[in-house]
Protein backbone atom coordinates (compact mmCIF):
# COMPACT_ATOMS: atom_id res chain seq x y z
CA UNK A 1 0.00 0.00 0.00
CA UNK A 2 1.33 3.42 -0.95
CA UNK A 3 1.91 5.57 2.10
CA UNK A 4 0.41 9.02 2.43
CA UNK A 5 3.18 11.20 3.84
CA UNK A 6 0.76 13.82 5.18
CA UNK A 7 -1.23 11.21 7.12
CA UNK A 8 1.93 9.66 8.53
CA UNK A 9 3.15 13.13 9.49
CA UNK A 10 -0.11 13.94 11.30
CA UNK A 11 0.03 10.60 13.12
CA UNK A 12 3.58 11.40 14.16
CA UNK A 13 2.46 14.83 15.35
CA UNK A 14 -0.29 13.18 17.41
CA UNK A 15 2.29 10.92 19.09
CA UNK A 16 4.59 13.87 19.81
CA UNK A 17 1.63 15.76 21.31
CA UNK A 18 0.71 12.80 23.51
CA UNK A 19 4.31 12.64 24.71
CA UNK A 20 4.72 16.36 25.40
CA UNK A 21 1.30 16.70 27.04
CA UNK A 22 2.48 14.41 29.85
CA UNK A 23 5.55 16.53 30.58
CA UNK A 24 4.12 19.37 32.72
CA UNK A 25 7.39 21.31 32.88
CA UNK A 26 7.96 21.20 29.12
CA UNK A 27 8.14 24.23 26.86
CA UNK A 28 6.94 22.81 23.54
CA UNK A 29 3.71 21.44 25.01
CA UNK A 30 2.34 24.93 24.35
CA UNK A 31 2.25 23.88 20.68
CA UNK A 32 0.26 20.69 21.22
CA UNK A 33 -3.33 20.25 20.14
CA UNK A 34 -4.75 20.45 23.65
CA UNK A 35 -3.56 24.07 23.79
CA UNK A 36 -4.75 24.96 20.29
CA UNK A 37 -8.19 23.36 19.95
CA UNK A 38 -11.03 22.01 22.07
CA UNK A 39 -9.91 18.42 21.33
CA UNK A 40 -6.46 16.90 21.71
CA UNK A 41 -4.08 14.34 20.22
CA UNK A 42 -6.13 11.37 21.43
CA UNK A 43 -8.96 12.25 19.02
CA UNK A 44 -6.50 12.83 16.19
CA UNK A 45 -4.75 9.51 16.86
CA UNK A 46 -8.03 7.53 16.98
CA UNK A 47 -9.45 9.20 13.86
CA UNK A 48 -6.28 8.63 11.82
CA UNK A 49 -6.01 5.06 13.06
CA UNK A 50 -9.58 4.45 11.95
CA UNK A 51 -8.88 5.96 8.53
CA UNK A 52 -5.89 3.67 8.01
CA UNK A 53 -7.96 0.66 9.13
CA UNK A 54 -10.57 1.54 6.49
CA UNK A 55 -7.97 1.86 3.76
CA UNK A 56 -6.20 -1.39 4.67
CA UNK A 57 -9.46 -3.32 5.13
CA UNK A 58 -10.76 -2.27 1.70
CA UNK A 59 -7.51 -3.19 -0.05
CA UNK A 60 -7.22 -6.53 1.76
CA UNK A 61 -10.84 -7.53 1.14
CA UNK A 62 -10.66 -6.62 -2.54
CA UNK A 63 -7.37 -8.43 -3.19
CA UNK A 64 -7.57 -11.36 -0.74
CA UNK A 65 -11.19 -11.69 0.36
CA UNK A 66 -13.29 -11.06 3.46
CA UNK A 67 -11.79 -13.85 5.59
CA UNK A 68 -8.27 -12.58 4.98
CA UNK A 69 -9.28 -9.07 6.07
CA UNK A 70 -10.95 -10.43 9.20
CA UNK A 71 -7.95 -12.54 10.16
CA UNK A 72 -5.60 -9.64 9.52
CA UNK A 73 -7.36 -7.43 12.02
CA UNK A 74 -7.92 -10.23 14.51
CA UNK A 75 -4.14 -10.67 14.55
CA UNK A 76 -3.74 -6.91 14.83
CA UNK A 77 -6.00 -6.85 17.90
CA UNK A 78 -3.75 -9.45 19.54
CA UNK A 79 -0.69 -7.34 18.69
CA UNK A 80 -2.25 -4.24 20.27
CA UNK A 81 -3.24 -6.31 23.33
CA UNK A 82 0.35 -7.54 23.72
CA UNK A 83 1.66 -3.99 23.18
CA UNK A 84 -0.59 -2.86 26.04
CA UNK A 85 0.93 -5.54 28.29
CA UNK A 86 4.53 -4.79 27.25
CA UNK A 87 4.01 -1.04 27.56
CA UNK A 88 2.43 -1.41 31.01
CA UNK A 89 5.33 -3.53 32.26
CA UNK A 90 8.00 -1.23 30.80
CA UNK A 91 6.19 1.80 32.20
CA UNK A 92 6.17 0.31 35.71
CA UNK A 93 9.82 -0.74 35.43
CA UNK A 94 10.92 2.73 34.28
CA UNK A 95 8.84 4.38 37.01
CA UNK A 96 10.45 2.13 39.61
CA UNK A 97 13.94 2.82 38.28
CA UNK A 98 13.38 6.58 38.35
CA UNK A 99 12.04 6.38 41.90
CA UNK A 100 15.04 4.35 43.03
CA UNK A 101 17.29 7.15 41.79
CA UNK A 102 15.22 9.72 43.65
CA UNK A 103 13.75 11.22 40.46
CA UNK A 104 10.15 12.28 41.06
CA UNK A 105 7.69 12.10 38.16
CA UNK A 106 4.12 13.24 37.91
CA UNK A 107 2.80 11.46 34.82
CA UNK A 108 2.57 7.94 36.27
CA UNK A 109 1.40 6.56 39.61
CA UNK A 110 4.39 5.11 41.47
CA UNK A 111 2.18 2.28 42.77
CA UNK A 112 2.43 0.49 39.42
CA UNK A 113 6.10 -0.23 40.06
CA UNK A 114 5.40 -1.52 43.56
CA UNK A 115 2.59 -3.70 42.27
CA UNK A 116 4.78 -5.19 39.55
CA UNK A 117 7.63 -5.82 41.98
CA UNK A 118 5.49 -7.57 44.60
CA UNK A 119 3.12 -9.55 42.36
CA UNK A 120 4.14 -9.43 38.68
CA UNK A 121 1.65 -12.09 37.55
CA UNK A 122 -1.28 -10.30 39.19
CA UNK A 123 -0.16 -6.99 37.67
CA UNK A 124 0.11 -8.52 34.20
CA UNK A 125 -3.20 -10.32 34.62
CA UNK A 126 -5.22 -7.23 35.50
CA UNK A 127 -3.67 -5.35 32.58
CA UNK A 128 -4.42 -8.15 30.09
CA UNK A 129 -8.03 -8.40 31.30
CA UNK A 130 -8.35 -4.60 30.98
CA UNK A 131 -9.48 -4.47 34.60
CA UNK A 132 -6.86 -1.77 35.05
CA UNK A 133 -5.32 0.52 32.44
CA UNK A 134 -2.18 2.29 33.68
CA UNK A 135 -2.26 5.95 32.82
CA UNK A 136 -0.34 6.92 29.66
CA UNK A 137 -1.10 3.52 28.06
CA UNK A 138 -4.85 3.68 28.77
CA UNK A 139 -5.63 4.73 25.21
CA UNK A 140 -4.17 1.39 24.07
CA UNK A 141 -6.86 -0.39 26.11
CA UNK A 142 -9.44 1.52 24.07
CA UNK A 143 -7.58 0.62 20.88
CA UNK A 144 -7.64 -3.08 21.80
CA UNK A 145 -11.43 -2.98 22.04
CA UNK A 146 -11.84 -1.01 18.81
CA UNK A 147 -9.52 -3.19 16.73
CA UNK A 148 -11.05 -6.37 18.17
CA UNK A 149 -14.45 -5.15 16.95
CA UNK A 150 -13.23 -4.55 13.39
CA UNK A 151 -13.56 -8.14 12.01
CA UNK A 152 -17.22 -8.24 13.07
CA UNK A 153 -18.12 -4.59 12.45
CA UNK A 154 -16.53 -3.89 9.07
CA UNK A 155 -18.64 -6.32 6.99
CA UNK A 156 -21.77 -4.49 8.21
CA UNK A 157 -20.23 -1.04 7.79
CA UNK A 158 -19.09 -1.68 4.21
CA UNK A 159 -22.36 -3.37 3.12
CA UNK A 160 -24.98 -1.50 5.15
CA UNK A 161 -23.33 1.82 6.08
CA UNK A 162 -26.55 3.63 7.05
CA UNK A 163 -27.64 0.83 9.40
CA UNK A 164 -24.15 0.75 10.88
CA UNK A 165 -24.15 4.53 11.35
CA UNK A 166 -27.46 4.39 13.19
CA UNK A 167 -26.20 1.63 15.50
CA UNK A 168 -22.94 3.50 16.12
CA UNK A 169 -24.75 6.73 17.03
CA UNK A 170 -27.07 4.73 19.30
CA UNK A 171 -24.11 3.25 21.18
CA UNK A 172 -22.61 6.72 21.51
CA UNK A 173 -25.83 8.11 22.99
CA UNK A 174 -25.98 5.26 25.53
CA UNK A 175 -22.23 5.24 26.20
CA UNK A 176 -22.24 6.25 29.88
CA UNK A 177 -24.53 3.51 31.27
CA UNK A 178 -23.06 0.87 28.95
CA UNK A 179 -19.50 1.64 30.04
CA UNK A 180 -20.49 1.34 33.69
CA UNK A 181 -21.28 -2.35 33.12
CA UNK A 182 -17.66 -3.12 32.19
CA UNK A 183 -15.82 -4.54 35.23
CA UNK A 184 -12.98 -2.24 36.18
CA UNK A 185 -10.95 -0.97 39.13
CA UNK A 186 -12.31 2.55 38.64
CA UNK A 187 -15.14 3.89 40.80
CA UNK A 188 -18.30 3.41 38.81
CA UNK A 189 -16.67 0.82 36.53
CA UNK A 190 -15.81 1.09 32.88
CA UNK A 191 -12.76 2.12 30.90
CA UNK A 192 -11.39 5.65 31.24
CA UNK A 193 -11.70 6.11 27.47
CA UNK A 194 -15.32 5.02 27.08
CA UNK A 195 -15.22 2.57 24.13
CA UNK A 196 -18.97 2.89 23.47
CA UNK A 197 -18.44 6.61 22.88
CA UNK A 198 -15.06 6.60 21.12
CA UNK A 199 -16.16 3.92 18.65
CA UNK A 200 -18.17 6.61 16.84
CA UNK A 201 -15.04 8.63 16.06
CA UNK A 202 -13.00 5.53 15.20
CA UNK A 203 -15.58 4.11 12.79
CA UNK A 204 -16.15 7.56 11.30
CA UNK A 205 -12.44 7.43 10.44
CA UNK A 206 -12.87 3.87 9.11
CA UNK A 207 -15.72 5.04 6.88
CA UNK A 208 -13.60 7.93 5.61
CA UNK A 209 -10.89 5.46 4.64
CA UNK A 210 -13.14 2.80 3.15
CA UNK A 211 -15.47 5.21 1.28
CA UNK A 212 -13.06 8.07 0.69
CA UNK A 213 -13.70 8.25 -3.06
CA UNK A 214 -17.54 8.33 -2.98
CA UNK A 215 -17.44 10.68 0.03
CA UNK A 216 -15.15 13.12 -1.76
CA UNK A 217 -17.15 12.78 -4.99
CA UNK A 218 -20.25 13.83 -3.08
CA UNK A 219 -18.66 16.65 -1.06
CA UNK A 220 -16.18 18.27 -3.45
CA UNK A 221 -18.90 19.80 -5.69
CA UNK A 222 -20.14 21.47 -2.49
CA UNK A 223 -16.66 22.23 -1.20
CA UNK A 224 -17.28 25.94 -0.62
CA UNK A 225 -20.27 25.36 1.64
CA UNK A 226 -18.62 22.44 3.47
CA UNK A 227 -15.41 24.42 3.93
CA UNK A 228 -17.30 27.44 5.26
CA UNK A 229 -19.17 25.32 7.84
CA UNK A 230 -16.07 23.29 8.78
CA UNK A 231 -13.98 26.46 8.97
CA UNK A 232 -16.46 28.08 11.35
CA UNK A 233 -16.51 25.01 13.62
CA UNK A 234 -12.72 24.75 13.52
CA UNK A 235 -12.29 28.46 14.33
CA UNK A 236 -14.83 28.16 17.16
CA UNK A 237 -12.87 25.25 18.67
CA UNK A 238 -9.66 27.28 18.48
CA UNK A 239 -11.37 30.26 20.11
CA UNK A 240 -12.55 28.09 23.00
CA UNK A 241 -8.96 26.93 23.55
CA UNK A 242 -6.96 30.13 23.15
CA UNK A 243 -9.06 33.26 23.74
CA UNK A 244 -8.74 33.06 27.52
CA UNK A 245 -5.05 33.93 27.10
CA UNK A 246 -5.90 37.38 25.69
CA UNK A 247 -6.72 39.26 28.86
CA UNK A 248 -10.01 39.72 30.67
CA UNK A 249 -11.95 40.49 27.48
CA UNK A 250 -10.67 37.38 25.73
CA UNK A 251 -11.49 35.24 28.75
CA UNK A 252 -15.00 36.64 28.86
CA UNK A 253 -15.57 35.73 25.20
CA UNK A 254 -14.09 32.26 25.76
CA UNK A 255 -16.38 31.71 28.74
CA UNK A 256 -19.40 32.66 26.64
CA UNK A 257 -18.30 30.22 23.93
CA UNK A 258 -17.91 27.39 26.45
CA UNK A 259 -21.28 28.12 28.07
CA UNK A 260 -22.96 28.16 24.67
CA UNK A 261 -22.04 24.54 23.95
CA UNK A 262 -22.51 23.12 27.45
CA UNK A 263 -20.41 20.47 29.18
CA UNK A 264 -17.34 19.26 27.27
CA UNK A 265 -16.05 15.86 28.36
CA UNK A 266 -13.12 14.04 26.81
CA UNK A 267 -13.66 10.58 28.27
CA UNK A 268 -17.15 10.09 26.86
CA UNK A 269 -16.29 12.01 23.69
CA UNK A 270 -19.01 14.65 23.83
CA UNK A 271 -20.45 16.12 20.64
CA UNK A 272 -18.35 19.30 20.80
CA UNK A 273 -15.04 17.45 20.63
CA UNK A 274 -16.42 15.00 18.07
CA UNK A 275 -17.75 17.68 15.71
CA UNK A 276 -14.60 19.78 16.14
CA UNK A 277 -12.18 17.03 15.16
CA UNK A 278 -14.33 16.04 12.17
CA UNK A 279 -14.46 19.67 11.04
CA UNK A 280 -10.69 19.93 11.31
CA UNK A 281 -10.38 16.69 9.33
CA UNK A 282 -12.09 18.40 6.39
CA UNK A 283 -10.03 21.58 6.75
CA UNK A 284 -6.82 19.55 6.76
CA UNK A 285 -7.88 17.21 3.94
CA UNK A 286 -9.12 19.86 1.51
CA UNK A 287 -8.15 23.56 2.03
CA UNK A 288 -4.84 22.74 3.73
CA UNK A 289 -3.98 19.64 1.69
CA UNK A 290 -1.30 21.31 -0.46
CA UNK A 291 0.47 23.18 2.37
CA UNK A 292 0.53 19.98 4.41
CA UNK A 293 1.90 18.01 1.48
CA UNK A 294 4.67 20.59 1.04
CA UNK A 295 5.52 20.52 4.73
CA UNK A 296 5.56 16.72 4.75
CA UNK A 297 8.45 16.92 2.26
CA UNK A 298 10.57 19.03 4.61
CA UNK A 299 13.03 17.58 7.12
CA UNK A 300 10.71 18.04 10.14
CA UNK A 301 7.78 16.69 8.13
CA UNK A 302 9.72 13.58 7.08
CA UNK A 303 10.85 13.04 10.68
CA UNK A 304 7.26 13.23 11.93
CA UNK A 305 6.15 10.86 9.16
CA UNK A 306 8.81 8.35 10.22
CA UNK A 307 7.56 8.63 13.80
CA UNK A 308 3.99 8.05 12.62
CA UNK A 309 4.97 4.96 10.63
CA UNK A 310 6.50 3.39 13.74
CA UNK A 311 3.06 2.19 14.83
CA UNK A 312 2.80 0.45 18.19
CA UNK A 313 6.55 0.71 18.77
CA UNK A 314 6.35 4.48 18.41
CA UNK A 315 3.39 4.62 20.78
CA UNK A 316 5.10 2.61 23.53
CA UNK A 317 8.29 4.63 23.03
CA UNK A 318 6.37 7.92 23.28
CA UNK A 319 4.87 6.80 26.59
CA UNK A 320 8.24 5.81 28.06
CA UNK A 321 9.95 8.95 26.78
CA UNK A 322 7.23 11.17 28.22
CA UNK A 323 7.88 9.64 31.64
CA UNK A 324 11.64 10.04 31.24
CA UNK A 325 11.27 13.60 29.96
CA UNK A 326 8.95 14.46 32.84
CA UNK A 327 11.57 13.24 35.34
CA UNK A 328 14.43 15.07 33.62
CA UNK A 329 12.66 18.41 33.34
CA UNK A 330 11.09 18.20 36.82
CA UNK A 331 14.19 17.22 38.81
CA UNK A 332 16.95 19.18 37.11
CA UNK A 333 17.00 22.94 36.58
CA UNK A 334 13.23 23.19 36.34
CA UNK A 335 13.44 26.98 36.30
CA UNK A 336 15.88 26.92 33.37
CA UNK A 337 13.95 27.42 30.12
CA UNK A 338 16.89 26.30 27.98
CA UNK A 339 17.15 23.01 29.90
CA UNK A 340 13.43 22.26 29.61
CA UNK A 341 13.53 23.02 25.89
CA UNK A 342 16.55 20.73 25.54
CA UNK A 343 14.65 17.90 27.24
CA UNK A 344 11.69 18.46 24.90
CA UNK A 345 13.93 18.28 21.84
CA UNK A 346 15.75 15.24 23.25
CA UNK A 347 12.56 13.17 23.64
CA UNK A 348 11.27 14.21 20.20
CA UNK A 349 14.53 13.20 18.52
CA UNK A 350 14.71 10.01 20.59
CA UNK A 351 11.18 9.06 19.52
CA UNK A 352 12.14 9.61 15.88
CA UNK A 353 15.29 7.50 16.30
CA UNK A 354 13.32 4.64 17.85
CA UNK A 355 10.79 4.70 15.00
CA UNK A 356 13.53 4.91 12.37
CA UNK A 357 15.42 2.01 13.96
CA UNK A 358 12.25 -0.10 14.03
CA UNK A 359 11.40 0.67 10.41
CA UNK A 360 14.96 -0.20 9.35
CA UNK A 361 15.35 -3.23 11.62
CA UNK A 362 15.99 -5.51 8.63
CA UNK A 363 19.18 -3.56 7.94
CA UNK A 364 20.21 -3.19 11.58
CA UNK A 365 19.48 -6.66 12.98
CA UNK A 366 20.83 -9.98 11.72
CA UNK A 367 18.43 -11.58 9.23
CA UNK A 368 17.07 -14.18 11.69
CA UNK A 369 16.52 -11.69 14.50
CA UNK A 370 14.78 -9.23 12.16
CA UNK A 371 12.37 -11.92 10.97
CA UNK A 372 11.64 -12.92 14.59
CA UNK A 373 10.95 -9.31 15.62
CA UNK A 374 8.52 -8.83 12.74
Amino acid sequence: MNRNASLDMLRGYALVCIMLNHMPAGILRAGTLTNLAVFDAAELFVLLSGFLVGVVWLKTEVTQGLRAAQWRFARRAVQVWLALAVGSVLLALLSGALTSFGLMHTAVWSGYADWLAHDPLAYLGIVLTLWMQPNLVDVLALYVVLIAAVPLALPLLTRRPLIFAALSVGLWLAARPLNAFLPNERDGGGLLFNPFAWQLLFFAGVAMGAFRRPIMDALLPRARIVTAVAGFVAAYSVGMAVLWRFGAEGKQVADLMWHAVGTVDKWTLDWVRLVSVLAWAWVVAVPLARPLARFSATLPGRALATTGRGGLVSFVACVLLSLLGDALSTNFMQSDTAWRLTVDLFVIVALWLVAAAWLNRDRILPAGAARASG
